[in-house]
């Protein structure tokens, strides 16, 4: 099933795809068109992964990690499907990221790899935007690159985990005002997703609403106002943002 949190009418409905439609938690019927689009669940803590995608870390002249290289983000930084993100006044170089989401279902600690699927509730798509200037270790990404407000678009839909049978053979695509600039696998990842949520709950508690950004594959271009930057994965979704200047 295909979950999403959209707002109507000032009121946050919980809906899911029906025929091209979303059928509100009412019972309603609605186009898509009609309502405005919040990211499908609302994160707790949010792990992102650098560097996950060996064609990504050669592209950038890095050596791929030994071990995964996790950083933070803070809820904030997440928007929803249609909705803007600005690109900081200044900056140089701003550039997509198509990503996986993996959602969290059930609070999880210690999680064998072998049973690391059944902590997840379901996958969505993410475009975690990072801006190149502020870089200052791939390694480590600061606080600039990667927690602006608005700077991750998630969505449009939670797809339960069932209907994702394969999570680690995914076609993911960047395309940039209709033109593909991105394109890649699941499989190439480097760590696995059961690989990853058995790493990150040997360390702390997953809970539900824990979302993991699980890396980009290669392919990465510098996108500017005006520009429409939808990014795909087969069988998840297709995920629309708009870039603006920023005020």
């Amino acid at each position: 099933m295909k979950r999403a949190r959209i707002l109507l009418d000032g009121m946050v409905h919980a809906a899911v795809g029906e025929q091209g439609r979303l059928r509100l938690s009412d019972g309603r019927l609605v186009d898509p068109e009609a309502v405005t689009w919040l990211p499908p669940v609302e994160p707790r803590t949010i792990f992102a992964l650098g560097l996950n995608y060996a064609d990504h870390a050669k592209e950038l002249a890095f050596k791929a990690p030994e071990t995964p290289l996790v950083f933070l983000k803070g809820p904030n930084t997440i928007t929803g499907h249609r909705a803007s993100t600005r690109r900081p006044a200044g900056a140089t170089f701003m550039h997509y990221e198509c990503e996986l989401a993996v959602v969290i279902g059930r609070t999880a600690r210690d999680v064998p790899r072998d049973r690391a699927y059944e902590v997840v509730a379901g996958y969505s798509v993410a475009n975690d935007y990072a801006i190149r200037d502020y870089l200052e270790n791939y390694y480590r990404p600061n606080l600039r690159v990667k927690n602006r407000d608005g700077c991750t678009p998630l969505g449009p839909w939670l797809v339960d985990a069932a209907d994702v049978p394969d999570p680690m053979n995914l076609t993911l695509r960047t395309l940039v005002n209709g033109r593909v600039m991105q394109e890649g696998s699941t499989r190439d990842m480097i760590f696995d997703v059961p690989h990853l949520i058995a790493y990150l709950s040997s360390i702390m508690t997953l809970s539900p609403g824990d979302v993991i950004l699980t890396g980009t594959p290669e392919g990465l271009a510098n996108v500017g106002p005006g520009d429409i930057v939808t990014t795909e994965i087969e069988g998840v979704g297709s995920l629309v943002n708009h870039i603006v200047a920023d005020i």
